[in-house]
């Protein structure tokens, strides 16, 4: 079973994050969304069945869109390997000479039993705690939605980043990542994002 706890509480983590890469961050006069506004993105996206071995990525990529166009950020979607999609979004710095910082995300989840949940694992339940079950809450679309969600909150108080901003949404992390992450990091597309730093589930990469 996988659940995020508190998770009305974490969109906003990285908030206290970002602006140590980017520019100071602005005083935020009113929030981009409510609660359950932030909530209901988060619940659609865990009820998209990416679970491998047969992820729907189609769906997976056509949620993050709409995200990404909701939010006006520049969007693109690369398959080094048919049929696995990464999806790269961008969100341009006033200073495109330095280099950007990237936020990755995986998006398929390993699969499930069912007899071993007290929810539905594709359901997005949400209990009277606030804790939110479903089959990649933790393992990690918990995190690829706090990114939009931070940036959401951001772009709402106005503010804009010294520094480009990526975002990237890879799959077949689940089964090693040789057909996501790996191509995109050896790639002429990687080496033209001039990336500085990385932030993904593990601890921060450098890669000067």
């Amino acid at each position: 079973m996988e659940k995020a706890c508190n998770s009305h509480r974490q969109p906003f983590l990285l908030l206290h994050l970002l602006p140590l890469f980017l520019s100071p961050l602005p005083a935020l006069a009113n929030p981009a969304a409510s609660p359950s506004q932030i909530i209901s993105r988060f619940q659609q996206y865990l009820q998209i069945n990416t679970t491998q071995p047969s992820p729907d990525y189609q769906t997976s990529t056509q949620f993050i869109l709409s995200q990404a166009s909701s939010l006006s950020l520049e969007s693109r979607v690369i398959e080094f390997v048919k049929n696995k999609p990464v999806v790269l979004l961008k969100w341009p710095g006033s200073d495109p000479s330095l280099p950007s910082v990237l936020l990755n995300s995986h998006t398929d989840v390993v699969s499930f039993e069912h007899s071993k949940w007290i929810h539905p694992p594709l359901g997005g339940y949400v209990d009277r705690r606030g804790d939110i079950f479903g089959r990649g809450s933790q393992d990690m679309k918990c995190v690829g939605m706090q990114y939009l969600e931070a940036i959401r909150r951001l772009k709402a108080s106005g503010f804009r980043p010294k520094r480009s901003l990526y975002l990237s949404f890879v799959p077949d992390e689940e089964i090693c990542g040789n057909d996501g992450a790996k191509k995109l990091a050896y790639s002429d597309v990687f080496k033209d994002m001039n990336v500085e730093i990385v932030l993904d589930e593990g601890p921060h990469s450098t890669l000067s």
